[in-house]
């Protein structure tokens, strides 16, 4: 992807304009990416003159948008290399999907003295739901520290690991530092011993290729709002086998076959795991927003995106470096973030400095504070790049760092 083909995408996201119509630096898709217009459109259509329910109506409306529905579930278990949209489970967000998981996979095979893994970057949504369920379980939980730039550390995990470990949970990509898991070794190291493999794939399905038997991981999660596409949607896959013997984990419609008083019985999957009326909509946007990445992405595939946005963050990263006050996070390779600090000055009042010069980052935790404590920070500030990003984007963070430095001279 070259420059002008970068700043032609920024026009289809309404987005990245200010009310004064002046370019809005957006540094925060790690977070949230912008919308497409096409993304936005299909929206709309889905909730205006497409609209009618699932899997229920026999009215023409109702069995068009089923078809849009499932069609969507095709659309995301061809997206990710996975062997059937039966392993596709339609989930509000990564942060359910691994709820999921915890609440149904974990009750069922976690006991008193079974262990689990995660690592010291992981986001607080692939930290909290193992807690509750080892509380629930008697399980323990098992921290795999990190090498010195930043990488979850496989050498370790392949040592600390026992048969009393069931699940490995990690993060594909670092939503702070933008480090890259060996998904593959960590895989072949959990399965060694026995254990499960979850990757929370919210950084890595934007901007890398995937294929499900390649990764060779359990269960993967991923959010369709980082996916340009609409909040309030969410994909959870796993091998069929696994997902016919896993509970229920909510009750509702649509999960059911049959329903008494007495007892009930439950669909296969992935209906078993969708109870009540779906994101229909935002499935059907979540389809919209695939088809437009791959679109941009063109004959080189993913593969592009991820090159287009790394170079960006080693851009960034070497401007950086130039600048006494500033301390760099993570490995120097990373997938479109850098995270940093500056001497003297909070991540607050950078954010709230850089807003007034048209340019968006996040300032804080990141929702990984054990992340934090272990880098000795209270908070970071956080640039990340995605598909409308260019050197534009980088040339205004530098002017905002560079009038903050002259603030808190």
């Amino acid at each position: 992807m070259n420059e002008t083909e970068t700043l032609s995408r920024k026009a289809d996201f309404p987005g990245l304009v200010t009310a004064d119509g002046d370019p809005w630096h957006y540094l925060d898709t790690a977070a949230t990416a912008q919308k497409p217009r096409a993304v936005i459109d299909a929206m709309a259509r889905a909730l205006g003159e497409d609209y009618a329910t699932v899997h229920r109506g026999v009215y023409g409306r109702s069995a068009n948008m089923t078809l849009g529905f499932e069609a969507a579930r095709k659309r995301v278990a061809r997206f990710i290399g996975a062997a059937s949209e039966n392993e596709v489970v339609f989930v509000r967000g990564a942060t359910e999907g691994i709820n999921l998981v915890a609440q149904s996979w974990g009750a069922a095979n976690l006991k008193e003295g079974d262990r689990i893994v995660l690592s010291q970057l992981e986001h607080h949504s692939n930290i909290v739901p193992w807690q509750l369920i080892a509380e629930r379980t008697g399980a323990a939980i098992d921290v795999c520290p990190l090498t010195e730039n930043g990488l979850i550390d496989l050498d370790a995990l392949e040592a600390m690991l026992t048969e009393r470990h069931k699940i490995v949970a990690l993060a594909h990509v670092s939503n702070v530092l933008g480090s890259i898991l060996g998904a593959q070794r960590a895989a072949r190291a959990a399965h060694s011993v026995g254990a499960k493999l979850l990757l929370d794939g919210c950084q890595s399905a934007p901007r890398m290729r995937l294929d499900m038997d390649e990764l060779d991981c359990d269960f993967f999660v991923f959010s369709g709002h980082k996916l340009y596409g609409p909040t309030g949607i969410g994909v959870l896959w796993a091998r069929e086998k696994l997902l016919d013997a896993m509970p229920p984990w909510q009750g509702g419609g649509a999960m059911i076959e049959q329903v008494a008083f007495e007892q009930s019985t439950y669909a296969p999957p992935p209906q078993r795991f969708e109870a009540g009326t779906p994101m229909i909509c935002e499935a059907i946007a979540l389809h919209a927003a695939i088809d437009y990445v791959e679109k941009v992405a063109g004959p080189g595939g993913m593969e592009g995106l991820f090159a287009h946005e790394s170079a960006l963050a080693a851009k960034t990263r070497a401007a950086l470096q130039s600048v006494n006050s500033v301390r760099l996070l993570g490995p120097e390779k990373s997938a479109g973030i850098v995270s940093f600090v500056m001497e003297g000055v909070h991540p607050h009042d950078l954010g709230t400095i850089l807003d007034e010069e048209n340019v968006a980052i996040r300032a804080g935790h990141h929702c990984a504070q054990p992340l934090m404590a272990h880098l000795g920070v209270p908070a970071t500030a956080r640039a990340s790049f995605g598909l409308y990003s260019d050197e534009s984007d980088i040339d205004a963070l530098l002017r905002g760092i560079e009038r903050t430095q002259k603030i808190f001279a």
